[in-house]
This record gives structure tokens, C-alpha cells and sequence, in this order.
């Protein structure tokens, strides 16, 4: 009998799940983080599907692979990967990754606030955590810049005509009110409306997919649409800091890839969304945005500066170990890599 054995650290960050490998896949090839996502792409595929397919994942499992750095700036790299492929940008990973990194010594924590850098496949990302008593809390990371790629974008869901906003935040996003996308004044931004949510998100997928705002401007590999955020005012804004000094409070859920649902407030999607507010005029440079998920979870996230059309955003948040995994598939499973009901 043949056994191939992974082994994890699974985190959460806001709710939303996150596997890093940690033993059993060989080195990666390439010479950047994009290079190495491309080899995983290529001869690991197998190892993603057996950890985020059923038995032993679900349909909204995240995780990634950890990589050497591109140089010596940073001091690690992270793949993303999720039910569909590969992503190229996770901003509740990179606050687990970061947690992960400095409660197993990878970087060494130093009290109040560690920083260091990190690369995953849209650029490479500043982090700051704060550590108090040995214990990591808020992680807060420098994105890559943020493009307002283009405002009121027409679609049309449900029957009905409306417009989207579409923003990169190291992917990219259709961003559009609750209000706009329905006639049905119930449904908000709730666990218990997720299944319709995920309807209408397929549907703007499906007529953006290929549009020309979705295309990067300098790198074919971090093209496409990845997600649909959905947002509405928050009706509970948390009062604790740093949101209590939040000059807005929304909720979203964001759904990506072919129906899966961020349970955080998504990092990168709310740098995206950071970008709009920041070009309509609805958020100035310094002035905080407490961002909540569809789970309750809440990010923090400003516009550091802007320039020439670049958002440059800071998102912060918690994550919290969820357990240590050791995942064996034998040759004569008969569910093999395993399998998605959805």
C-alpha cells in the first residue's frame, strides 16, 4: 500500500478558514512567488484538491503553500489556493500566514509590534503585528496598490439593469450594493441569504469574466475576475478600537471563484473597496473603514496614500489557530482526491 501524507496548520481569520501546508510537498520551481504558483499549478493540483475537496475539506475551504521569499526583502511566500484553482492575492491568509509565522518562531515576535515582509503572487506585502505578553494579536499588512479599474460599469441581474464598481485590490472585483441588485427590500447582508447571494455573484461573474476592466495592465497572470462584494451599511458597528474611530461602517459578503463565500470581510476585497470610496470622494486618506463580514468578523482598513490612480491601503484583523492536521490519502481510496457537492 502506497500513503501519501500532508501535514497543516489551519488558522481562521474572521471565520474564514485557512490550511497551510507544512510537510509533505517538495520544493517548489521558479524564480518569484508567481513562478512557484505556475509549478504548483502544474504538479501539485493534486495536493489542493485533496485537502480542500471533501472528505477532509469543503467547498469553502482556503489554504496555501509556503515558499522561499523572491530575495532577501521578505521573509517567506505564501500560494493561495481555494476550491477552484490558485489566487493570487488573500488578505485574511496573509494575517494567518503572519500570526502562523510568529507563533511557530519562523519570524521572531519582538513586543509591542513585529514587522517584516512577506511575498504572495500579486507583490509583496508589509506586515505589522502586535504582540503583547508572547501573544499575537491585530495584524495589519501594506497592500499592493489599489486600481479603481472603472465606476458604474452596467450589468444586469435578476431581470433588471443596475451598474457595479470594478476595483483591484490584488485581484479584481465587482463591488455593488445590496439595493441595487434586487427589487427584494429583505434581503441583507446575512448568513441566512448567503445561497441567493451566491446566485446573483454567478450571474455578474459570468458577464464580467472577460470584460476589459478585469484585464491587468502590466501582468497577464493577475487578470480575471475573482470576486463580487456585496455591501450595505453596518447596522451594529462595533465600538471597540480601532473601530470605534471608523468614519464609515459596512458590512459585505463577497463571493469568488464559482460560488464560494468569504466568511471574513475579505482583505483584498476590502482594499479594493477602499479604492472606490477613496475615488468617490467618500473616504479620505487616514480615515478608517470598519469593514464586517457575513460571519460577524471585522477588518479594519484605511487609504494610506494615492497617487496617479494608485491606493495604497493598509487592512488589519485577527486570526486564531483552528488545529494541527495530518491528512493521508492510500492508493486504494476509493474517493481519491475526493469530491465538491457544490
Amino acid at each position: 500500500m502506497i500513503r501519501r501524507t500532508i501535514t497543516t496548520t489551519d488558522y481562521h481569520t474572521a471565520g474564514e478558514p485557512y490550511r497551510i501546508v507544512t510537510g509533505g510537498v517538495p520544493a517548489f520551481r521558479g524564480d518569484t512567488v508567481l513562478d512557484k504558483r505556475a509549478d504548483a499549478q502544474a504538479r501539485f493540483d493534486d495536493v489542493r484538491r485533496l485537502l480542500v475537496n471533501e472528505p477532509r475539506g469543503h467547498a469553502d475551504m482556503y489554504g496555501c503553500f509556503l515558499a522561499p521569499a523572491d530575495d532577501g526583502g521578505a521573509e517567506f511566500a505564501m500560494i493561495f489556493f481555494y476550491k477552484d484553482g490558485f489566487s493570487t492575492a488573500c488578505g485574511h491568509g496573509t494575517i494567518a500566514g503572519a500570526t502562523w509565522a510568529l507563533e511557530t518562531g519562523v519570524v521572531a515576535a519582538e513586543e509591542p509590534v513585529t514587522r517584516f515582509s512577506v511575498d504572495v503572487p500579486s507583490g509583496r506585502l508589509s506586515v505589522e503585528a502586535d504582540v503583547a505578553d508572547g501573544r499575537v494579536g491585530m495584524v495589519r499588512f501594506v497592500n499592493v496598490p489599489a486600481l479603481v479599474r472603472g465606476l458604474d460599469v452596467e450589468v444586469e441581474v435578476g431581470g433588471r439593469r443596475t451598474t457595479v464598481d470594478i476595483a483591484y485590490g490584488g485581484a479584481h472585483y465587482a463591488i455593488v450594493p445590496v439595493s441595487s441588485v434586487t427589487a427584494d427590500s429583505e434581503l441583507s447582508v446575512e448568513p441566512g441569504h448567503v445561497g441567493r447571494f451566491i446566485e446573483l455573484a454567478r450571474s455578474i461573474r459570468t458577464q464580467l469574466k472577460d470584460h476589459d476592466l478585469v484585464q491587468h495592465p502590466n501582468e497577464p497572470r493577475l487578470s480575471g475576475l475573482y470576486g463580487v462584494i456585496f455591501f450595505e451599511d453596518d447596522p451594529e458597528p462595533p465600538t471597540d478600537e480601532p473601530f470605534a474611530a471608523a468614519t464609515l461602517a459596512q458590512r459585505n459578503i463577497t463571493v469568488f471563484g464559482d460560488g464560494e463565500v468569504d466568511r471574513s470581510p475579505c482583505g483584498s476585497g476590502t482594499s479594493a473597496r477602499l479604492a472606490v470610496l477613496h475615488g468617490r470622494g467618500l473616504l479620505s486618506e487616514g480615515q478608517i473603514l470598519s469593514h464586517r463580514g457575513v460571519a460577524g468578523g471585522v477588518f479594519s482598513g484605511r487609504v494610506l496614500s494615492a497617487d496617479d490612480g494608485q491606493v495604497v491601503t493598509e487592512i488589519g484583523g485577527r486570526a486564531s489557530i483552528s488545529g494541527r492536521h495530518t491528512f493521508i490519502m492510500d492508493d486504494d481510496d476509493e474517493m481519491g482526491l475526493g469530491f465538491q457537492l457544490r
